[in-house]
C-alpha cells in the first residue's frame, strides 16, 4: 500500500502549491520568563480529552504508533516541505512518539497538499479503499471519503494482541470462518482470534496505526502561516481526534480551524494542553480499557498544564 500517492501524483491529481501560504513568523528575541502553571478544573481536562480521543472501531481504545513514524510531505515546494517535516518529527519526538531511524525508509505518513483533494480521496477510494479506515461495505467507504475539511485525515489501524501479532483492522478481511469442516455448523466469517491476558483493566490487546493520510487543500487555507499548519497537521499525524469541529475551551491548534471557534479561541501553535494530550497518549497504558487510558492522557494534560 506504501507509496501509492506518488502514483496519482504522476496522474496528475497533486500540483505543487505555496501560494497564500503565509511563512513561518521570525523567532522572537529570547528572554527570561518565568512561567506559572495555570490551574484548570479536572472537569475541563477531561471534557477536553473525550473530545479528542476517538476510539478504535475494532478494540474501542485510543490508537497510536507502534512503529517508527516515516512522514513524507508531497505538494509543496522543497523548503515547505522540510519544515512540514522537521515540525512533525520534533513534535513526535518531544511527545515520546517512536520515529523511524532508517533515512530510506517507507512512509506511513503521507501528507498531501494539493488543489483537487476529492480528486486525489476518489482515487483512493476506487484503489486503496483499506486506507480510508475501517467500514464493513462500499457505500460507507464512499461517505468516509468526502472530503469536508480543508486539512482531513484519514486513519488505517491495527489489532495487536500479547504476542505482538497484528491484525488489519478491516470489514472486509476474512474471519475464523469454519470451525467443523466439513460440516460448518459453525461458521465464524467476521470473527478473529487473539491472545489475551484476561486482565480487566488491561488485557493485553492495543490499537496501533498502519497508515495516515492528510489530505490539505490550500486554497481554503490563504493568510494562515505554514508554522501554524504545521503544527495542526503533527497533531493530526500522530493521534486521531474525535472532531474537527469540535471548539474547546482549553488552548489547542485544533481550535484554529474548527467551525463556531472565535478567533479569541484560536492559537498558532501546538499548546500545552496539546503537547500534554500527545505525550499522555504515548505514556498511556497501550492495552488498557478506554477509561484507563483517558485517565492517564488526563493526567498528563494537568500536569503540562501545571508547567511539570
Amino acid at each position: 500500500m506504501h507509496g501509492f500517492i506518488i502514483g496519482l501524483v504522476l496522474l496528475g491529481s497533486l500540483s505543487v502549491v505555496s501560494d497564500g501560504i503565509a511563512q513561518p513568523a521570525a523567532p522572537p528575541p529570547v528572554e527570561n520568563v518565568t512561567v506559572n502553571g495555570r490551574r484548570v478544573p479536572d472537569a475541563e481536562i477531561h471534557a477536553f480529552v473525550t473530545s479528542r480521543a476517538a476510539p478504535t472501531f475494532k478494540l474501542g481504545k485510543v490508537a497510536r504508533w507502534e512503529k517508527g513514524i516515516c512522514p513524507t510531505v508531497m505538494g509543496l515546494k522543497s523548503d515547505f516541505t522540510d519544515f512540514v517535516k522537521k515540525r512533525l518529527k520534533e513534535i513526535a519526538a518531544k511527545v515520546g512518539a517512536p520515529l523511524d531511524p532508517d533515512a530510506h525508509c517507507q512512509p506511513d505518513i503521507q501528507i498531501v497538499f494539493t488543489t483537487a483533494p476529492q480528486d486525489l480521496l476518489n482515487n483512493i477510494r476506487k484503489n486503496y479503499d483499506a486506507l480510508l479506515g475501517y467500514h464493513d461495505n462500499d457505500s460507507q467507504a464512499e461517505e468516509m471519503a468526502k472530503v469536508t475539511h480543508p486539512i482531513q485525515a484519514w486513519y488505517s489501524t491495527v489489532t495487536i494482541d500479547v504476542r505482538g501479532a497484528l491484525h488489519f483492522d478491516g470489514g472486509k478481511i476474512t474471519g475464523i470462518g469454519c470451525l467443523d469442516y466439513p460440516r460448518c455448523r459453525i461458521n465464524l466469517p467476521r470473527a478473529s482470534a487473539y491472545a489475551v491476558t484476561g486482565d480487566r483493566v488491561g488485557d493485553g490487546l492495543r490499537s496501533g496505526f498502519h497508515d495516515v493520510i492528510i489530505v490539505i487543500d490550500p486554497r481554503k487555507l490563504k493568510g494562515y502561516e505554514i508554522g501554524a499548519l504545521a503544527d495542526y497537521i503533527a497533531f493530526l499525524a500522530l493521534t486521531q481526534p474525535r472532531s474537527l469541529d469540535d471548539c474547546q475551551q482549553l488552548p489547542s491548534i485544533l481550535n484554529l480551524l474548527a467551525s463556531g471557534c472565535a478567533t479569541v479561541d484560536s492559537t498558532s501553535e501546538m499548546t500545552d494542553s496539546d503537547l500534554g494530550y500527545l505525550r499522555g497518549v504515548y505514556h498511556m497504558r497501550d492495552d488498557g480499557t478506554l477509561t484507563v487510558q483517558q485517565n492517564e492522557i488526563a493526567y498528563q494534560v494537568k500536569q503540562a498544564l501545571l508547567g511539570r
